[in-house]
């Protein structure tokens, strides 16, 4: 066995003709900067270079390519690296390999494509993705309703949902800021685009939408969403066809003892859930949580799971961090009802005291989704009009890796996932 390992080593090595590496250590002690970390791995993919993601090896650490412009963007950058000879990487890859460790390396080859779903009238408050993605100086698209519905994601690997309600119901935001400024245009601005993309109203505009998301996923994209993009997501699905928005939304009533209409073999991720029919209400429907959780801020903390990173690589990748514990934060939607998830969808991330699962993962066709549940995972509260996060504040955030994880995953080599 070992003369195939020390054979595989050999031929990964002699692909490439240089004698050093570099070694982005992704632990708690090393990295100085584990966000940026990830956009110095992004860049060597652009550049065309192969790239080694170290799975629970020091936090999940990447191996590249040592060049000059690697080892000048990590000082720039203030990202920590070590340069290592080709022995001493492979005597790493070697430790990593004994099936005594639970280790995994995989290959990384080719930087994914990216576009996140926002509005070109972005709402007042922050989105995430696209902070973490900026910091990080990953770059990205942009693309709204009228992409989407010209088959514009064709073009792209990984799509993030921009904290959207896909249900018409402009976010459930009625019943506190329906005579604000912000709210009064962005609901005009709604309706404005989906009569110019030949809809009466805007829940059948953003059904099409969702529809198209959907299918891009079947397909063999990578979708990620967090807070009102998951549940409402899945609720549009559900409810194709049924009138489930109230007058103040789309000008007419809702349908007749809609919810037993609903159909849960459409959803992605959640089931058996019921909608809250009251527009005065903050929410969507019994999958989130946040109205029903009783969780203190200094004991709100969810866990993320353990695989194994050979027989499992996938949910490993997703989960890779310096920490297993993370800080818990708030959202439109917090974290999903456990009994609400599909047996088939996993979760690798929960709050065992409450239930409450935070972060999940599934496949539907040829692609993969994950949902994050919560809104900002260094603002424990963000509410419309609070100032952004500054993430120069919190270059080490365990909470944002998870995102950075999902934005890097669909780089590595495909193989056959093990049962």
């Amino acid at each position: 066995m070992k003369k195939y390992i020390f054979l595989f080593l050999f031929l990964f090595f002699a692909k490439f003709s240089f004698a050093s590496f570099i070694l982005i250590p992704m632990d708690d002690v090393s990295q100085k900067n584990h966000l940026k970390a990830y956009g110095i791995t992004y860049m060597s993919l652009e550049k065309g270079n192969k790239v080694k993601w170290l799975l629970n090896y020091r936090g999940g650490s990447f191996l590249l390519e040592d060049t000059d412009i690697f080892r000048k963007e990590c000082t720039i950058r203030g990202v920590t690296y070590e340069v290592i000879s080709d022995t001493e990487a492979l005597s790493i890859l070697e430790l990593i390999s004994s099936p005594s460790q639970n280790m995994e390396a995989v290959l990384l080859e080719k930087a994914p494509k990216i576009a996140v779903y926002s509005p070109k009238d972005k709402a007042p408050w922050d989105d995430a993705v696209t902070m973490v993605l900026n910091y990080a100086e990953i770059p990205y698209e942009v693309v709204y309703d009228e992409e989407v519905l010209n088959d514009a994601l064709i073009k792209y690997e990984w799509l993030h949902l921009h904290h959207e309600d896909f249900t018409g119901q402009y976010g459930k935001f009625y019943a506190a800021y329906r005579r604000v400024s912000w709210y009064i245009e962005a609901k005009k601005h709604a309706e404005d685009l989906a009569k110019k993309l030949g809809y009466d109203k805007v829940s059948k505009e953003k059904l099409d939408v969702a529809l198209r998301i959907r299918d891009f996923v079947i397909g063999g994209g990578f979708m990620f969403a967090m807070c009102s993009a998951t549940d409402s997501f899945d609720i549009a699905l559900a409810a194709e066809g049924i009138d489930i928005c109230e007058p103040m939304f789309d000008g007419d009533g809702s349908e007749a003892d809609y919810q037993s209409k609903i159909d849960f073999n459409k959803t992605f991720a959640f089931k058996d859930f019921i909608l809250e029919r009251n527009p005065m209400i903050y929410e969507f429907s019994s999958i989130d949580m946040t109205r029903k959780r009783k969780v203190s801020k200094t004991l709100d903390y969810f866990s993320l799971m353990e695989y194994s990173a050979k027989w499992d690589p996938i949910p490993t990748m997703l989960t890779q961090n310096h920490t297993t514990l993370i800080k818990g934060f708030m959202g439109q939607t917090t974290s999903f009802k456990r009994s609400s998830i599909k047996s088939n969808v996993l979760v690798m991330g929960e709050l065992k005291l409450n239930e409450e699962a935070r972060y999940i993962h599934g496949v539907i066709g040829k692609g993969m989704f994950t949902f994050y549940g919560g809104h900002d995972p260094e603002d424990y509260k963000h509410r419309v009009g609070d100032p952004k996060t500054e993430l120069d504040l919190h270059p080490n955030s365990p909470g944002y890796r998870l995102i950075l994880n999902n934005v890097l995953f669909p780089a590595a080599k495909k193989k056959k996932q093990k049962t």
